[in-house]
């Protein structure tokens, strides 16, 4: 069976709601499964630490985690058209990986979630883009062939799904984010599986 990982970090929780379809996407394909993680905040205090084990969701990744993946999707809340700085301080940790390339060859998705339509959600994907590229990953995204692109009013972009949250993140999922994220995790996994010679 072969893992991807969905590897998130989310505030308020609509950035963990979007993992959990992201995961649910990639769950649908055979002989793939999803491994959900996330990080821990970073703390002002640089003696602080974080609990090995978080209070609730998803468990902590670890270097092992995307070493061992077949391929990752990532996701983060929008931070002035930037990901958050928990999911960078993790990324920032990765230059033995990069090494040794590790994650070379191995396919990648990105997804945001943001309080408004155009508050950076799109430059947010972008930024996540970047450490993947230079890991090596290829970067899946999302076809205009899927019809939810040209519905939506809310979030999901070429680049990765999206969610527009509100400002108080009180908007709920719509029907066309719900899909893109299943139709980005479903993407990333069938790739893994071709790029593995395993497609069924």
């Amino acid at each position: 069976m072969k893992e991807i990982l969905v590897l998130y970090y989310s505030a308020g929780g609509a950035t963990r709601e979007l993992a959990r379809q992201v995961a649910r996407g990639v769950d649908s394909v055979d002989g793939v499964a999803a491994r959900l993680r996330t990080v821990p905040r970073v703390s002002a205090v640089t003696e602080a630490l974080a609990p090995a084990v978080p209070d609730s969701g998803a468990p902590y990744a670890s270097l092992e985690d995307l070493a061992e993946c077949a391929g990752l999707v990532m996701g983060s809340p929008v931070r002035f058209g930037n990901m958050a700085a928990p999911l960078k301080y993790f990324l920032d940790q990765t230059s033995a990986l990069w090494l040794s390339g590790e994650l070379a060859g191995k396919p990648a998705g990105v997804f945001a979630s943001g309080a408004s339509l155009h508050g950076g959600q799109e430059s947010t994907l972008l930024s996540m883009m970047l450490p993947l590229l230079h890991h090596g990953m290829l970067m899946v995204g999302v076809p205009f062939s899927e019809r939810a692109l040209f519905d939506t009013r809310g979030g999901g972009t070429p680049y990765g799904a999206s969610h527009v949250a509100g400002a108080l993140g009180e908007r709920p999922f719509d029907v066309e984010e719900k899909g893109i994220a299943l139709v980005l995790g479903r993407r990333v996994a069938e790739t893994a599986l071709r790029l593995s010679g395993s497609e069924r």
